[in-house]
């Protein structure tokens, strides 16, 4: 009589185990979660990060080149120096009267020319050049990059300007990795003036060709592009934008600079 009931119990016995394992898997993944660093996620699925009807041209760079090492070179390579997010309000701001009618507007990063969504706020790491290194990210700014919300694979251009660097030309490229790029409006390979430094951006194969061709010939020539021209896609959900002017990180949201009239 009494073994009739022995499975019964075995099975009650075994089902509650089960849930005090399940309890204890989940508490161990939140731990886990808990105590894990999380890095922004690269979607590997994109399409090419080739846009089609797109020519790209170089022009002389004026003076010497100062930059044989750019990819060593924290102010040509913002990955090199690197920056981390910060509180910053994520929308426009007014500072100052307007300076510069002729400054780069970021709408014209996009196709629909908008005024993106403001997803994170970043300070870049200032530099330090005895020991080659990252040091605090003091700046008289709440923020110095910016982040704007895009759609995967979605096409970015040039900033427009009022600037004409030679040749109905905007910007030269002074930097560009398989995800960055460094524009600078001017045809020297120095910071004078307005330097424009987009991260998480896949640059266009053509354009990254040319300008990896034209460093390894010793940057007498680099690429130029004209403003609104595609120089390639979003690498995720955000693209990153910092300028600079005469070597001076500023803040990007500054509607009397950058996003004049919105």
């Amino acid at each position: 009589m009494q073994n009739r009931y022995q499975p019964k119990w075995l099975i009650i016995t075994l089902f509650l185990l089960l849930i005090l394992a399940r309890q204890a898997f989940v508490q161990a993944q939140k731990s886990d979660d808990y105590n894990r660093s999380y890095v922004p996620l690269v979607t590997t699925n994109l399409p090419s990060c080739e846009i089609p009807g797109q020519t790209y041209h170089a022009l002389n760079v004026t003076g010497s080149s100062s930059n044989p090492d750019a990819e060593d070179n924290p102010d040509l390579n913002l990955g090199l120096r690197g920056y981390e997010l910060t509180t910053a309000s994520l929308e426009l701001v007014e500072i100052g009267p307007l300076v510069d009618s002729k400054a780069p507007q970021f709408p014209a990063l996009f196709s629909n020319n908008r005024v993106p969504v403001f997803s994170n706020a970043y300070h870049r790491y200032r530099w330090d050049w005895d020991c080659h290194c990252p040091t605090d990210t003091y700046s008289p700014w709440d923020t110095t990059l910016l982040g704007m919300a895009v759609a995967p694979g979605e096409i970015i251009q040039v900033p427009d300007s009022g600037y004409d660097i030679g040749g109905g030309y905007e910007v030269m490229v002074l930097y560009a990795d398989e995800e960055r790029i460094t524009f600078h409006v001017g045809n020297s390979d120095k910071l004078d003036g307005y330097v424009m430094h987009l991260e998480d951006v896949c640059t266009e194969p053509d354009l990254l060709a040319l300008y990896e061709s034209l460093h390894a010939n010793g940057r007498r020539r680099l690429p130029v592009l004209r403003g609104h021209q595609p120089f390639g896609r979003a690498l995720g959900n955000e693209i990153k934008i910092a300028v600079r002017d005469s070597g001076h990180f500023l803040d990007p949201r500054s509607r009397n600079n950058w996003w004049q009239g919105r």
